[in-house]
């Protein structure tokens, strides 16, 4: 039996250590929140780095992770802390075994001030796609 994983690390820079603070709440509720759901998210995990200035999250899979769910906080911070500017991540999907189409991953931009996505990017579906349309070509 195979094992899927989705990886990735990333940081988020919430502006203050006070905000950093705050930013752990909103991770624990999200968190528990999360914890009812059925299934239940895989979540990430979060700290503040004080070589970064403590000023930011590293947020990461610990096994594996939930893109969404990191979307969603990254979402709630910007709202919360007033956050402007663009911010994104990159995660790798992997596998435990050699599976046709377990490997990829993407990456994702957001709009801090709007909350609103950039661009995204799904390899797999991007793979799928270009494969389909070279038959359109003859």
């Amino acid at each position: 039996m195979a094992d899927y994983f989705t990886h990735f690390s990333c940081l988020l820079d919430i502006g203050t250590p006070d905000n950093a603070a705050r930013a752990l709440d909103l991770y624990n509720q999200l968190s528990e929140d999360g914890a009812s759901e059925e299934p239940p998210s895989k979540g990430f995990l979060l700290s503040i780095q004080p070589e970064h200035g403590g000023t930011n999250l590293w947020m990461r899979d610990d096994i594996t992770g939930d893109p969404e769910r990191l979307i969603q906080f990254v979402k709630l911070c910007a709202a919360e802390f007033d956050l402007k500017g663009r911010w994104g991540f990159q995660y790798a999907n992997t596998c435990s075994r050699p599976r046709i189409d377990a490997f990829g991953g993407g990456a994702h931009v957001l709009d801090l001030a709007t909350g609103d996505t950039v661009a995204w990017i799904y390899t797999s579906g991007w793979l799928a796609d270009i494969l389909s349309s070279a038959g359109d070509r003859t």
